[in-house]
This record gives structure tokens, C-alpha cells and sequence, in this order.
């Protein structure tokens, strides 16, 4: 009985960890909340901001950039929608979801990337998304 007790509640513990597929609209537009777990190229906050993303060219597509960003370990696109992406990123060890959110918009991306889960995340959103411009400017998508 403590076996299946024990195998029981190890269930409902991982089923709770798991996070299905979610349905979340464009949010590159709307600002990060206080919690410190998201960095967006249009937030004002020194905490929060991202500094713009220029494309190099007006002949980028947002393939090309989601190509970059799958490059990434832990991704998935899990929206495309015109000139709109929305990467999720999973972390190997607790299976946390982070959503990485591009738009192209004239000559500029619209970055925002945040946690779906916890107050902090440590800066891995930050650090994701300087990755991910170290790519682009090595890949010749965007400017310095």
C-alpha cells in the first residue's frame, strides 16, 4: 500500500511539473510585468529593457531569424504568424517554459522574452536574448 501510495503522488508531482502547449496571443507590444523573469526591446525600464534589434536589410525574413532562434537548446516554434514568431524554450532540468516572443516590424525586431513560471528566472531571459543578437549579428541579419 505505501508503494502505490508512493508511486501515486510521484505522478500527480510530475503531472503538475508538465506544462502543455499554450495558447498565448502576440504580446511583443505589451510591457513586462515587475517580476524580474522578462527583457523586451520596448520596455523603458533599466531592469527590463532590450536595446533595439536593427535588421541589416529589408529583405529578412522572419524565417531566417526563427532559423537563428531555433538554434537555440530547448526550442520549439510554437506560433507563425506572418511576421510574428513565438519560440518557447524548455529548460532541461525542471522543464520550466520561457517564451521568446519576435515581430519584424520596418526595419527593427520586436523582442520580448519572459517566464511563464517563478518570480525571477535568474537572468537566463536576458541572457537568451544576447545570444540570440550575437547570432543574427554573426549571421549578417542584423546591425551592431
Amino acid at each position: 500500500m505505501k508503494t502505490i501510495s508512493v508511486v501515486l503522488g510521484s505522478l500527480v508531482f510530475l503531472s503538475a511539473c508538465s506544462q502543455e502547449p499554450v495558447s498565448i496571443p502576440d504580446r511583443t507590444s505589451h510591457p513586462c510585468g515587475d517580476s524580474p523573469n522578462c527583457v523586451s526591446t520596448l520596455e523603458h525600464r533599466e531592469d527590463f529593457i532590450l536595446q533595439p534589434f536593427t535588421l541589416a536589410s529589408s529583405d529578412i525574413t522572419i524565417e531566417q531569424i526563427e532559423t537563428v532562434a531555433l538554434s537555440m537548446p530547448g526550442s520549439l516554434t510554437a506560433v507563425k504568424d506572418g511576421s510574428y514568431i513565438r519560440i518557447e524554450y524548455t529548460s532541461d532540468f525542471f522543464g520550466f517554459v520561457d517564451d521568446l516572443e519576435i515581430k519584424i516590424e520596418g526595419d527593427k525586431l520586436i523582442v520580448r522574452s519572459e517566464s511563464r513560471t517563478g518570480h525571477s528566472d535568474f537572468g537566463v531571459n536576458r541572457e537568451r536574448t544576447d545570444e540570440l543578437r550575437s547570432s543574427l549579428l554573426e549571421q549578417g541579419l542584423i546591425t551592431p
